[in-house]
């Protein structure tokens, strides 16, 4: 595993926030006030980076004071999306970057299979705002399940209504989140 930045025994009380790369205005919404309550109860937020829900919940953890850790579906001086260089710059100062890949690595896309495994095994549980029936949201979600974590899904989506329909936590609220961690 390669690391720019710092992992603290704190970060151990972590939760992983994973959604749509074309965020909705109501995924926006919800990723802002899920994140800012898990924040203000101490949580560390994991997500990927990626464009959406992603970026939201990184920009949004930092705002609010709090660490973040993003996983990286490249190496570490390959920052995907490249619009994404400065907000990584920002989450090295008050959290980390990790990756499983080597300096140099492309963002291939079998490369975010592996880095939705690394989301998951750095967090407690796995908040799902929203996403499409098919999309790598549910990868992360099953990954989760799979090692025996909780997974929560806000309804009103594809991919979160499916995850429910299977069994998932549902939230509505993030009050009804912390309460449920």
């Amino acid at each position: 595993m390669y690391i720019y930045g710092k992992i603290l025994k704190e970060d151990k009380k972590a939760i992983a926030v994973v959604g749509s790369r074309q965020m909705s205005p109501r995924g926006k919404k919800l990723t802002k006030e899920f994140v800012k309550a898990l924040v203000d109860e101490g949580f560390t937020i994991v997500s990927g980076l990626a464009r959406g829900i992603d970026t939201t919940a990184h920009e949004v953890a930092l705002a609010a004071g709090g660490r973040t850790i993003a996983v990286l579906g490249s190496g570490l001086d390959v920052i995907y999306p490249w619009e994404n260089k400065h907000l990584a710059a920002q989450i090295v100062k008050n959290g980390a970057l990790v990756s499983p890949f080597p300096k140099g690595t492309k963002p291939l896309g079998k490369n975010f299979l592996a880095r939705n495994k690394v989301i998951v095994s750095l967090s407690k549980a796995v908040l799902v705002i929203e996403g499409l029936r098919r999309s790598g949201t549910l990868s992360t979600a099953s990954h989760a399940a799979n090692e025996g974590k909780e997974v929560f899904a806000i309804p009103g989506s594809e991919a979160t209504d499916w995850l429910i329909d299977q069994g998932v936590n549902s939230v509505k609220s993030p009050g009804e989140l912390v309460r449920l961690i």
